[in-house]
């Protein structure tokens, strides 16, 4: 009837009238294909629907699931003819968005709802932030939250609170969920568990568990009961963070509250007991869990063997193993894993072999983690016939393993892990991925990149998913081949990748000084909602101090406490030798005591960053105090803490003193290794140049704390050694002999040397004049098949240039270029400033514009001299391009040849320009004096 009426309405040009009729039937239709055949029915008449219609229509379709038509009908009919959508239509459109996944329109509607100061429907608010969590878009879903609850008091469905709390949460977006939970409070919306717990386990995850706990007192003062599980879980979070104080007052709360703790809470607790070696304790937790009839499980013993294997107590370790199978507690392959690790570490290889074999015996089956920790720490195995062992024994194939056995070849170990392999999936399919892993992590330890994809490739056909751990290896050795590309594609084949995934790959970055890669990913391990651990912060924060980025690097540590990540002794010793190697021992200093006010034990390594720094600074004295506090904590000076003290005082010129500590080295026992004799003979051959017959005299309050530094170390008098090279060094004509002297000494301890070595003996034999000598040293080096690189040239050629040979040295640098060694920087400004000092100009100029061309920018100095060779030619045109060209590159000639360009240049009656010279010279004057006095 209602057709026939607007059929017969429209008939008669009633049209207001039919449209009414349409209107209605469209929105009070019982079906969506009513609806649709009421608009039908105006089209085919030409005309067209008003927008209340069209809102009744479009949302009847998203309704009944009909999105696609609905956002045709909505383009074609609305966007297309140019007409402003009502509110309905706009709120029907956010949630047809959000069903075809298209959230940046949805967005637009929704904006333009809140732009036009309307509250969106809870429909669509829920759709929305339903849209953009699924798509882990959840800042974004936040956003809307706050524009929603900002506008009016409507109350919006569980699911939309438990997905923003619990997404923000495990992003480490924790106030913004702190913010969702009070508007829930506040709009009093009852609190779920996800809820809850959501915010509980995110406040514990990012390091924040005071205010976890005291978000756990709020809730439960909103009438929601702390269950067990989040007790436990509060617990666990303290003992991580080494607060066993509050752990155990949280422990005490839990049974006042009625809930008696289980196997899992008392493990938690011996686990951070012994974690900081409060063995006692530990017992203590232990002796109260069997009082209360719970039978400690494995995971209790494993703790201890953990920890006993840690500190170096095998032989405790070795024990609790007896004594945990005389308790009938079968020991997992995990148990075996530390302990032969901790056996391989003393080189007690017969014991490994016994344990190995014994744990074989009780049907213990080997696994990946077991085959990947051997092979690392064994010095004698050969990785893929080891593979073989344990795969045998994974496909129940028992043999008799020796270890250190070595197969004819790869290629027949290869064939026979083949057929293993087979037998596994034939038989074991269940553990087949275990077994292809293992393979994969052995060709991967070979080196054997093709093999270990193609066996990738062939899990893949087999449906097998590998192991993180042969992701991990493959990751590994692609980084180290150079190929990062590779690695990363592989990083999206991986199932939610690990954080050692991310470990090795910003590791390799940082090796390669790639920072900005390495930090890239950082950001992206932080947008995934995992935490970064203390190893990647380790990394870039080791990677900025290198390259003597120490603000950045200062930054990096703050924002990794910022974070929560509680850090290690490994990142504070990272820290510390950044600030030790910039000149910066005060911060190193308070580092140091930092770390031991967060109940880290300084290391060896620590002790050994911090030492050297102060001794750079001047606080020789100060140095001491913490040499005492290192022998005191029972770490003995060893040959790195020598070869740093010994570069800092060759530094300071204090040569005599350098000598001495290098003699303690041999009477104390500590081996001098290559990097010593290196570090000693490239600082000896520094001095050689500016010697004038004396040795820099420090004063007397360093000399105090040397001799404390000395008795510390354990030293007397003043060795022969000092007395010998003081009578030697009385003139300059005996430099070159002093320097052979301290050549041979050094050959004596290394008769094999390196390319490194070489360099610093002809580095000190072109100091000392004695260039015959460094050119036989040269044809020794090849001699030993080594080649000549560009630190090797450059040291020649600053040798001729300073007997004033300019045309020997062009000639080396050609002979280099026909060898094939590419010059670098420091070469182009040696050969710079050899052609400024025989005053040839021209051929400066042209090396300058040669290293320019290469990529290379002159240094300040190489531009200074060029600058004061053209102004004593009186070349003011040359010069005044020189002078240019420094400034465009950021540098400022000195005051001296400013003044004497510009004297120069007055002289040429060239006004405008010595102008302009002399204005430039006033506004860097000013802009200093301003950033004096701010």
């Amino acid at each position: 009837m209602c057709f026939s009426l607007a059929d017969h309405l429209l008939s008669r040009g009633l049209f207001s009238a039919a449209q009414k009729v349409i209107q209605r039937l469209i929105s009070q239709s019982s079906s969506t294909t009513e609806a649709i055949s009421a608009a039908d029915l105006v089209f085919s008449r030409g005309m067209d629907l008003d927008l209340v219609s069209y809102a009744s229509l479009i949302r009847k379709l998203v309704i009944s699931g009909e999105a696609l038509m609905a956002e045709t009908l909505y383009i074609d009919r609305i966007v297309g003819k140019g007409l402003k959508p009502d509110c309905n239509l706009l709120n029907s459109m956010i949630i047809c968005f959000c069903k075809l996944g298209k959230l940046k329109e949805a967005k637009h509607c929704f904006d333009r709802l809140i732009e036009s100061g309307i509250v969106p429907w809870v429909g669509s608010c829920n759709a929305i932030i339903k849209g953009f969590t699924v798509q882990d878009r959840i800042f974004e879903a936040y956003e809307c939250f706050c524009k929603v609850s900002e506008a009016n008091d409507s109350v919006l469905n569980f699911a939309c609170y438990n997905r923003l709390v619990d997404g923000l949460s495990k992003r480490g977006f924790l106030d913004e969920g702190l913010h969702v939970f009070d508007i829930m409070i506040k709009k009093k919306v009852p609190l779920t568990v996800n809820v809850c717990k959501s915010l509980i386990i995110g406040f514990c995850k990012w390091g924040r568990v005071e205010e976890a706990e005291i978000l756990s007192l709020e809730i439960e003062s909103h009438g929601f009961v702390v269950d067990k599980f989040m007790y436990t879980y509060l617990i666990n979070s303290y003992c991580k963070a080494r607060k066993m104080k509050m752990a155990m007052r949280l422990y005490m709360r839990m049974m006042k509250m009625g809930y008696e703790p289980d196997n899992y809470t008392y493990n938690t607790l011996i686990h951070g007991f012994i974690n900081l070696g409060l063995f006692s304790e530990g017992w203590v937790l232990h002796n109260e869990m069997v009082s209360s009839g719970l039978k400690p499980s494995l995971v209790t013993y494993q703790v201890m063997l953990h920890k006993y294997c840690r500190d170096g107590k095998v032989d405790c370790a070795l024990k609790l193993l007896s004594d945990i199978i005389e308790c009938n507690i079968a020991p997992n392959v995990h148990c075996y894993t530390v302990l032969l690790a901790a056996l391989c570490k003393e080189q007690k290889l017969g014991d490994v072999y016994k344990l190995y074999h014994k744990m074989l015996d009780n049907g213990v089956v080997p696994d990946h983690v077991l085959f990947f920790t051997l092979v690392k720490n064994h010095p004698e195995v050969d990785e893929l016939y080891f593979a073989l062992t344990v795969l045998q024994a994974i496909a129940k194939e028992p043999r008799n393993i020796e270890f250190p056995s070595r197969p004819k070849s790869n290629t027949d170990v290869m064939v026979e892990i083949e057929r293993v392999l087979d037998e596994i999936v034939k038989n074991r399919p269940v553990i087949a991925d275990k077994a292809f892993s293992i393979y994969i992590i052995a060709l991967c330890m070979g080196g054997k990149i093709d093999a270990a994809l193609d066996c990738m490739e062939k899990m893949e056909k087999l449906r097998l998913v590998p192991l993180h751990t042969a992701f991990n290896s493959l990751i590994k050795l692609l980084s180290q081949e150079g190929l990062v590309d590779s690695a990363e594609s592989l990083l999206k084949v991986m199932q939610d990748p690990n954080q050692l995934t991310f470990e090795i790959i910003v590791n390799e970055l940082c090796k390669k000084g790639d920072f900005s890669s390495a930090v890239d990913v950082l950001y992206r391990i932080e947008e995934k909602g995992i935490k970064p651990s203390v190893s990647i912060y380790n990394s870039i924060i080791g990677c900025l101090g290198r390259n003597r980025m120490i603000h950045e690097a200062e930054s990096f540590f703050y924002r990794m406490l910022e974070f929560g990540v509680d850090p290690d002794v490994t990142v504070f010793v990272t820290m510390i030798n950044a600030y030790s190697k910039n000149g910066q021992a005060n911060k190193a200093q308070k580092l140091f005591e930092k770390m031991t006010d967060c109940d880290l034990r300084p290391n060896s390594p620590a002790y050994t960053a911090l030492i050297p720094g102060l001794v750079k600074k001047n606080m020789t004295k100060k140095s001491c105090v913490y040499l005492g506090r290192m022998l005191k904590d029972g770490f003995l000076p060893n040959v790195v803490l020598y070869t740093a003290l010994i570069k800092q005082f060759l530094r300071k010129r204090e040569f005599e003193f350098a000598f001495r500590l290098f003699g303690l080295m041999s009477k104390s026992e500590v081996e001098q290794d290559l990097v010593t004799c290196i570090t000693f003979l490239s600082g000896v051959s520094r001095n050689i140049r500016g010697y004038n017959g004396n040795w820099y005299l420090s004063n007397k309050k360093s000399e105090n704390g040397k001799e404390i530094m000395l008795r510390l170390l354990h030293q007397t008098a003043i060795s022969s050694d000092g007395k010998s090279l003081r009578i030697l060094i009385a003139s300059q004509g005996e430099m070159k002999f002093f320097a052979l002297k301290l050549i041979e000494r050094i050959k004596k301890m290394l008769p094999v040397l390196d390319l490194y070595l070489y360099n610093g003996i002809i580095s000190g034999l072109c100091w000392a004049h004695g260039m015959r000598e460094a050119y036989e040293h040269l044809d020794e080096m090849l001699r030993d098949g080594l080649c000549p690189n560009q630190v090797t040239f450059t040291i020649l050629i600053d040798g001729h240039i300073q007997f004033g040979e300019i045309d020997n040295a062009v000639a080396l640098f050609n002979r280099m270029n026909a060898n094939g060694v590419l010059p670098d920087r420091m070469l182009f400004n040696t050969l710079i400033r050899g052609f400024c000092r025989a005053g040839r100009f021209v051929d400066a100029l042209s090396v300058s514009h040669t290293m320019q061309k290469r990529g290379f920018l002159p240094s300040k100095s190489s531009y200074e001299k060029i600058l004061g060779l053209l102004c004593g030619r009186r070349l003011s045109g040359d010069a005044l391009r020189i002078f240019e060209e420094m400034v465009a590159h950021g540098y400022f000639p000195c005051r001296y040849n400013v003044r004497w360009l510009s004297s120069i240049l007055w002289e040429d009656d060239k006004l405008e320009e010595a102008r302009g010279v002399c204005e430039m010279l006033m506004s860097r004057r000013n802009d200093r004096k301003k950033l004096e006095s701010s």
